[in-house]
Protein backbone atom coordinates (compact mmCIF):
# COMPACT_ATOMS: atom_id res chain seq x y z
CA UNK A 1 0.00 0.00 0.00
CA UNK A 2 1.18 3.47 -0.26
CA UNK A 3 0.54 6.69 1.64
CA UNK A 4 1.04 10.23 1.21
CA UNK A 5 1.86 11.66 4.63
CA UNK A 6 1.68 15.52 3.81
CA UNK A 7 3.24 16.63 6.91
CA UNK A 8 6.41 13.90 7.12
CA UNK A 9 8.92 16.46 6.69
CA UNK A 10 12.27 15.41 8.14
CA UNK A 11 14.14 12.09 9.47
CA UNK A 12 12.46 12.33 12.55
CA UNK A 13 8.93 12.36 11.18
CA UNK A 14 9.71 9.08 8.91
CA UNK A 15 11.42 7.65 12.12
CA UNK A 16 8.19 8.02 14.12
CA UNK A 17 6.03 6.65 10.73
CA UNK A 18 8.16 3.93 10.63
CA UNK A 19 8.11 3.10 14.47
CA UNK A 20 3.93 3.61 13.99
CA UNK A 21 3.88 0.54 11.28
CA UNK A 22 6.24 -1.60 13.04
CA UNK A 23 3.74 -1.04 16.31
CA UNK A 24 0.70 -2.32 13.83
CA UNK A 25 3.23 -5.32 12.22
CA UNK A 26 6.22 -6.14 12.94
CA UNK A 27 6.70 -7.79 10.04
CA UNK A 28 5.75 -5.03 7.88
CA UNK A 29 8.06 -3.81 5.37
CA UNK A 30 8.69 0.23 5.44
CA UNK A 31 10.06 2.20 2.48
CA UNK A 32 10.69 6.18 2.91
CA UNK A 33 10.49 8.70 0.03
CA UNK A 34 10.96 12.03 2.29
CA UNK A 35 11.10 13.76 -0.34
CA UNK A 36 8.05 13.26 -2.40
CA UNK A 37 6.14 12.18 1.34
CA UNK A 38 5.05 8.81 0.29
CA UNK A 39 5.33 5.73 2.32
CA UNK A 40 5.27 2.19 0.70
CA UNK A 41 4.11 -0.22 3.33
CA UNK A 42 4.11 -4.24 2.60
CA UNK A 43 1.73 -6.28 5.03
CA UNK A 44 -0.91 -8.96 5.05
CA UNK A 45 -3.05 -6.08 7.19
CA UNK A 46 -5.38 -4.03 5.85
CA UNK A 47 -4.60 0.06 5.11
CA UNK A 48 -7.11 0.81 7.45
CA UNK A 49 -4.83 -0.02 10.42
CA UNK A 50 -2.00 1.27 9.62
CA UNK A 51 -4.08 4.90 8.75
CA UNK A 52 -6.05 4.65 11.75
CA UNK A 53 -2.53 4.32 13.71
CA UNK A 54 -0.77 7.00 12.08
CA UNK A 55 -3.30 9.42 12.28
CA UNK A 56 -3.29 8.51 15.82
CA UNK A 57 0.31 9.71 15.75
CA UNK A 58 -0.26 13.13 14.72
CA UNK A 59 0.81 11.83 10.63
CA UNK A 60 -2.49 11.84 8.97
CA UNK A 61 -2.59 9.74 5.33
CA UNK A 62 -4.20 9.90 2.65
CA UNK A 63 -4.15 6.55 0.72
CA UNK A 64 -3.10 6.41 -2.28
CA UNK A 65 -3.69 4.12 -5.27
CA UNK A 66 -1.15 1.28 -6.85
Amino acid sequence: MNLHIENMTCGGCARSVTATVKDVDPAATVEIDLPGKRVRIASALPAERFAQALDEAGFPPQVEQA
